[in-house]
């Protein structure tokens, strides 16, 4: 195992694997050796605290990250806290959690992750010198937990809000009309979020007006939506695809023909469009 490097503060520095980046004060990122085009530079993960830490998201089970997370702990790692169970931020729990000795926290139980306590948004976590409270954030998992640190208002936001990249909802376990009220949900905060710290990418500093963004750009995306269907009259997802997303490079169209299918589904429950069967991606729609 290869020595970890002392953290720099250098709230700013770009997310690369393996190196230790000091966000403030007792918060440390590492960025795990994931990197890829739904990953961006790969899946970070937080230490926070300096006598005792919790780790937030643990990320991928490579053993070079898990070895890095055991390495800048230095036996200080009491929790390890999950934003949500998707297979690029949870599977290192466990290898983590026999390293270290570590409490487990999560939504609950599934896709393999199993936490020792199931917690849900309004839970608050104390060590020696920090506070993290639990925020349901649905939309992009219907397990989501944004975790806030208290005090700092940093927010570590898993796959809720990405840095550079919008994230894809994918139903049936995402939910458009679900993620859209989260995302509100952030804005709603008092205090306010003073930054985020997402699950890829660096440090957002103008939280408030990224949030803002992303809502703009998706009910932007949702106005497509309710266009191409009513010029089409009828039609399937991968009908209105390359309408709809005619702005996002074709190589990332198997992708964004999820999000597609989430905003069908969610004019569907307002009664502004219907489909014979909305669980199906398949299935054709019309606007009503």
């Amino acid at each position: 195992m290869s020595a970890v490097e002392e953290p720099v503060l250098d709230p700013g520095a770009p997310a690369e694997p393996g190196r230790p980046v000091a966000l403030v004060p007792g918060v440390v990122r590492l960025t795990a050796p994931n990197p890829g085009p739904m990953t961006g530079p790969g899946t970070n993960s937080y230490l926070v605290g300096t006598t005792e830490l919790a780790v937030v998201d643990p990320g991928p089970d490579e053993p070079v990250h898990v070895d890095a997370l055991v390495e800048a702990g230095a036996g200080r790692v009491r929790w390890i806290v999950v934003t949500h169970t998707h297979p690029d931020h949870a599977p290192a729990a466990a290898a983590l959690a026999q390293r270290t000795g570590a409490e487990v926290l999560g939504f609950g139980p599934r896709d393999g992750f199993a936490p020792d306590r199931t917690v849900g948004g309004g839970f608050e976590l104390g060590g020696d010198d920090f506070c993290l409270r639990a925020l349901h954030t649905p939309g992009h998992a219907s397990n989501h937990l944004c975790w806030m640190l208290l005090g700092e208002q940093l927010l570590f936001s898993g796959d809720h809000v990405m840095q550079g990249s919008t994230v894809v909802i994918a139903p049936p376990d995402g939910d458009m009309a679900a993620y859209l009220s989260s995302l509100q949900h952030l804005l709603d905060l008092d205090p306010p979020m003073r930054a985020i710290a997402p699950g890829h990418g660096t440090l957002i500093e103008s939280p408030a007006a990224v949030v803002q963004g992303v809502i703009a750009h998706r009910l932007g995306r949702e106005g497509a939506v309710r266009d191409a269907l009513a010029a089409a009259g009828r039609g399937s997802v991968d009908d209105l695809l390359a309408t709809v997303y005619a702005d996002v490079p074709e190589a990332l169209h198997p992708v964004a023909r999820y999000s597609l299918w989430a905003h069908l589904r969610k004019l569907g429950a307002e009664g502004a469009a219907v489909s014979q069967d909305p669980d199906d991606i398949a299935a054709a729609w019309q606007a009503t």
